[in-house]
């Protein structure tokens, strides 16, 4: 769970969060929980030669997020192949038991930093993700 707080910067010209910076809080939740594991992006690029890049993500918006609002994202592992990982990752209104905003999930593919063609996610990662 990451909470993230809605600022001026995130709405629209009517207060309500413009829709595509709900897959900004998505992606901050996600590296939060990669960070939560140990696995800092950074140098998994400049150590391993690693990358994850999105490769699909939908979002189902159920109800509007405003101006002020408190919002809990969560990301959680829905699955995991030898190259991919998919979460599933939902935003809330003030606490996880508070009204669903935002149904969503996101695919990443693990690729060579240099190449951007598919690779094996190291044992390392998937022993974390067990």
């Amino acid at each position: 769970m990451w909470p993230v707080r809605v600022y001026w910067e995130d709405t629209d010209a009517g207060g309500v969060v413009y829709y595509a910076n709900y897959l900004k809080f998505m992606e901050r939740a996600r590296t939060e929980w990669l960070r939560s594991l140990g696995v800092e992006q950074g140098p998994l690029k400049d150590q391993h030669a690693l990358m994850f890049v999105i490769l699909d993500t939908e979002a189902h918006y159920k109800l509007p997020a405003k101006y002020g609002d408190l919002l809990q994202v969560t990301c959680v592992l829905q699955e995991h192949t030898r190259t991919s990982i998919t979460f599933g990752q939902n935003i809330y209104r003030t606490t996880l038991d508070g009204e669903l905003l935002v149904q969503g999930k996101s695919r990443a593919a693990c690729v060579d930093a240099a190449t951007f063609k598919p690779q094996r996610i190291p044992a390392m990662l998937l022993k974390e993700f067990a």
